[in-house]
């Protein structure tokens, strides 16, 4: 084989990856009322109802802390958007802008609320946030995950309204594609 030949075969070879890799992380649709963490979203096909004298499913509303340790209470009168992250995680970094394109487009609309959380500590947050330049709202959780929302793997994503969960994605996605904005667009005509 002839070093062109090599070179040719290479590029397509890259080329066929780069392609996989965009389709895996770009292209993968939003999973409405998908199983979160093993468990069914309430009030999707699937959700087991809890028996009689049993408590309810704990509710994904737990209180969290903003990076300056000020207790933040989510409201479940909004549509969340929430996603869990990491500074040192490449696929987080890929969806971000994303992310920050869609909170630009409804940070100011008064049924919206993003909670962008990260059990990292704020002196590794902060700069991470100056460096890149986001203006997201980033939090901790204030104690343990909600059940519905643990899980090893970042970045997961959920979209929730009065405590169901509308939508999940686990790893990275292009948060400010169509398919999102019509399922939030939905939601909100829905409110």
């Amino acid at each position: 084989m002839s070093s062109t030949a090599k070179k040719l075969s290479l590029i397509l070879l890259l080329v066929i990856a780069g392609a996989a890799v965009y389709f895996v992380f770009f292209k993968s649709p939003v999973q409405e009322n998908s199983p979160v963490a093993g468990t069914a979203a309430a009030g999707s096909p699937g959700a087991e109802t809890p028996a009689e004298g049993t408590p309810s499913q704990e509710s994904v509303y737990l209180p969290l802390t903003d990076l300056t340790g000020k207790e933040v209470t989510m409201d479940e009168n909004k549509i969340a958007f929430v996603n869990v992250w990491a500074t040192w995680c490449g696929p987080c970094n890929m969806e971000m802008p994303g992310i920050q394109t869609l909170y630009n487009k409804y940070k100011d609309h008064n049924k919206v609320a993003f909670y962008i959380i990260s059990d990292e500590d704020a002196e590794t947050v902060n700069p991470f946030i100056a460096r890149k330049g986001y203006q997201l709202p980033f939090y901790q959780y204030a104690g343990p995950y909600p059940s519905q929302l643990d899980g090893n793997a970042i970045p997961r994503t959920y979209i929730i309204y009065k405590g169901k969960i509308l939508a999940e994605e686990i790893g990275a996605s292009q948060w400010d594609r169509p398919e999102v904005i019509e399922l939030i667009e939905k939601q909100l005509a829905e409110i």
